[in-house]
């Protein structure tokens, strides 16, 4: 065992031993029933209390209580807790009059303190309990399933704006993950791959063992060996225009110093608790610094990326006779994906080759949702980010999952260091979409073009 899994081990069982004698203090027996009355009057006992020891108990005792609830009452008490530990809205009032009345620093900071709601307060005591972060992360994995409740929705932004302190950059650990990694975390990792799933270890073991492949992962210090995100990453001599080469089970190997891309080719959120906690930019950015150190003949780092708003987008065009994306060839052209296994016929497959990639860049430049932004969630993380859209690759994803969500269509996208900043500025603060001339020149394509004369494979920036 590691020194740090040591002391994690040591400072968990010296918490449990001060919660096990705070329990006492406050008159609480291990077998007591707790009801959502109980717990309730235990979550005003924990803000109003001043004990550090009786409040670890508290906290302790509230978590468990909760987790025994069933999942309708613990939706229920979220709820009440939610109403009942919100801000005090006349003493806010006052506050925020007596702040227009004489707006002075001290005026400010006491409505700063009323504006907080006790909410807040109350999740930060229950962190102090062994466990407690952990707990609070799964709870908010059951607000985030639940949908419709107002009082939720406060609830969820107070935990986002905690977990945004809690899991910021300073905190995290990055660790490379390789084949003697303990076994409970390479289980997880199987658990969590999202982009591209892992059938079992044989599987993960030709995404980690192998001299060109490489695996990164964000881990804080509260959560012991749960990952929060993690980056596979494959080490090549180009960029890579499908999935489907990396993954092979046989393959001719790259030595790392012949390598001259790092191809970032799955990032999956491993905390469903963290949902819009961002830390996987710095993922990225500090996996580029490791490569560069560890090898410094590395000069391009792309992903290979799905795209997965792009078939819903697609099949919403179709439906709409008045599509400006749309023109006569190019629905004859989208009819073949009506036809069962077109992926398979050669015909077929030539034709959306060529429909595709117009249609993708026009979806990414131009194509917005009901408040302007990117439709794509994968293209705004990494735009966001400062990568350029480099590359449509129309076929790069023929698994019964790229073909459900993008007709087979993958991207790369470009981190150029020296631009990184100048592109995130440029998303962030106009919305604009960087993209390569190659995708540019598509976008401009008007749609009475003949889609035949685009080039039936990858589309690059030569």
């Amino acid at each position: 065992m590691s020194e740090a899994a040591t002391n994690r081990t040591y400072i968990s069982g010296l918490l449990h031993t001060v919660a096990d004698r705070g329990r006492a203090w406050v008159g609480l027996r291990r077998v007591d029933p707790l009801g959502l009355d109980a717990l309730m009057t235990l979550a005003e006992k924990l803000l109003t209390g001043r004990g550090e020891a009786s409040g670890v108990a508290l906290a302790r005792t509230i978590l468990v209580g909760y987790g025994a609830l069933a999942p309708a009452q613990r939706a229920e008490f979220l709820s009440k807790a939610a109403t009942r530990f919100g801000p005090d809205l006349a003493a806010l009032g006052k506050e925020a009059q007596a702040f227009l009345d004489k707006p002075d620093e001290r005026q400010a900071a006491r409505l700063l303190r009323n504006a907080e709601p006790k909410r807040q307060e109350l999740i930060r005591r229950l962190n102090h309990a062994p466990g407690g972060t952990l707990a609070l992360v799964r709870m908010r994995e059951e607000i985030l399933a639940s949908s419709g409740d107002p009082a939720l929705a406060a609830l969820d932004e107070d935990f986002l704006h905690l977990f945004g302190s809690w899991f910021n950059r300073g905190f995290l650990a990055l660790r490379r993950i390789d084949w003697t990694t303990p076994a409970n975390i390479l289980e997880k990792i199987i658990r969590h791959e999202a982009v591209h799933a892992i059938s079992g270890f044989d599987e993960l073991r030709r995404r980690l063992e192998p001299p060109d492949r490489r695996l990164y992962a964000f881990f804080h210090p509260a959560l012991g060996d749960e990952p929060l995100i993690f980056v596979e990453v494959a080490l090549t001599d180009s960029i890579p225009g499908a999935i489907a080469p990396l993954l092979v089970a046989q393959r001719a190997e790259l030595q790392p110093q012949a390598a001259t891309t790092a191809v970032f080719y799955s990032i999956s959120n491993a905390q469903k608790g963290l949902a819009r906690v961002s830390f996987g930019n710095f993922l990225i950015k500090q996996v580029v610094e490791e490569l560069k150190r560890e090898l410094p003949r590395l000069q391009t780092f792309v992903t290979l990326s799905p795209v997965p708003g792009f078939a819903r987008w697609v099949d919403g065009e179709r439906a709409n006779e008045d599509s400006r994306f749309l023109n006569p060839e190019s629905r004859r052209a989208l009819a073949l994906l009506d036809r069962p296994n077109w992926s398979s016929k050669a015909a077929a497959v030539e034709a959306l080759g060529r429909a595709l990639p117009p249609l993708a860049a026009h979806y990414f430049i131009h194509a917005r949702s009901a408040n302007g932004r990117v439709i794509d969630p994968v293209a705004r993380f990494h735009l966001g980010n400062g990568a350029r859209l480099e590359r449509i690759n129309p076929l790069g994803d023929l698994s019964a999952a790229g073909l459900q969500q993008s007709y087979g269509l993958m991207v790369n996208y470009l981190y150029d260091l020296d631009h990184i900043e100048e592109n995130h500025e440029t998303f962030a603060n106009k919305g604009e979409v960087v993209a390569s001339a190659a995708i540019r020149r598509l976008a401009r394509v008007k749609p009475a073009r003949d889609t035949a004369l685009e080039p039936p494979r990858n589309v690059d920036n030569s």
